[in-house]
């Protein structure tokens, strides 16, 4: 017989994938009239709301036989949150993986890919058009899944179990809340986040209004792909995910409204959050006297600030990038 399963004990790292905090941030923004919570999807094993999209891919894959672990290669191309999510899981199956990644990711990821025994390949040429990574990232992708015999590309752009996968995150949201999610904030990159979160919204008749935070510079909503310091916020290309439906309104956010935002949550909340999970932040900020009293905002925080202490949270880095800019974060 099977042994019993014990209360509280998890069988795997892989299974406490989810179930997330929901924390109410009242000190956020002073004398604001409406309630203001984030999802904290740093409490994920791999550190990150990726882990939830790279389960869904990998496993789709080994059920349908795509993948077979022990002999299938994962390649895929990510900025960083991604790649972790996948390197653990490729560890846990036992698949060799080849991850593209670029100049903009962090030491941190680098490293933890590397405990995983990741291959990491990094991209420090940029595209001649946008001045971006990805596309450079994507070629790469593309020639290593045509040269390594059994290559497997879950191309988070555009599989469907990205989405998938986040209809549970969107699921406990509304399951914290009683169903009363009337604002919900996501920063955009692959889409995938936001695609599953309103599918799920539609799926409920709920008449949440969902905001799509995208990056100044990002080409996703339709602005002029420009170079961006901030991982994992935007993108260069148009992902085949993308839905304009999908979004009620967006807002775009730059670079030191996001580095603003992080700094401004963790000296009110005493939350360190990553520069996407700032970018809901400022988001909010923006358009908070647009909010009818007494609405639930729930901002999708997608990963932590610890991966980005050499940038975000460096002073020196903020004073080479911004300027004197201290200040801002105080008001």
């Amino acid at each position: 017989m099977p042994e019993k399963t014990l209360p509280g004990v998890f069988p795997g790292i892989l299974s406490t994938v989810g179930n997330t905090p929901l924390v109410e941030l009242e000190r956020l923004i002073p004398h604001f009239s409406s309630r203001v919570f984030g999802k904290i999807e740093r409490f994920n094993p791999g550190g990150s709301i990726k882990d939830r999209s790279a389960l869904g891919m990998l496993l789709g894959a080994i059920e349908s036989g795509e993948v077979e672990p022990g002999r299938s290669v994962i390649v895929e191309s990510s900025s960083g949150n991604l790649a972790v999510g996948l390197a653990q899981i490729c560890r846990y199956f036992g698949l060799r993986f080849v991850c593209v990644v670029d100049g903009k990711t962090t030491e941190q990821n680098l490293a933890i890919l590397r405990a995983f025994r990741a291959e990491v390949e990094i991209v420090t040429e940029r595209d001649q058009v946008t001045g971006e990574f990805l596309p450079v990232r994507l070629r790469r992708v593309r020639e290593l899944v045509a040269s390594i015999p059994h290559a497997y590309w879950p191309n988070q752009y555009a599989s469907l179990d990205n989405p998938r996968a986040h209809e549970t995150t969107m699921r406990e949201i509304v399951d914290s809340l009683d169903g009363k999610v009337d604002y919900l904030f996501a920063s955009v990159s692959t889409f995938g986040t936001l695609r599953g979160c309103r599918d799920h919204i539609r799926a409920r008749g709920l008449d949440t209004r969902v905001v799509a935070v995208d990056a100044l510079g990002s080409a996703i909503f339709g602005l002029e792909s420009t170079q961006r310091l901030i991982p994992g916020h935007g993108a260069s290309v148009v992902p085949p995910l993308m839905d304009p439906d999908a979004a009620d309104d967006v807002v775009h956010i730059s670079d030191l409204e996001c580095v603003v935002a992080c700094r401004r949550l963790i000296a009110r909340e005493a939350v360190l959050a990553g520069g996407s999970s700032g970018a809901t932040v400022a988001a909010l900020w923006k358009i908070r006297h647009r909010i009818p009293p007494g609405s639930h905002c729930v901002l999708v925080f997608p990963d932590g600030g610890d991966r980005y202490l050499s940038t975000i949270y460096s002073d020196t880095w903020v004073r080479a990038n911004f300027g004197d800019v201290f200040h801002l974060w105080k008001e």
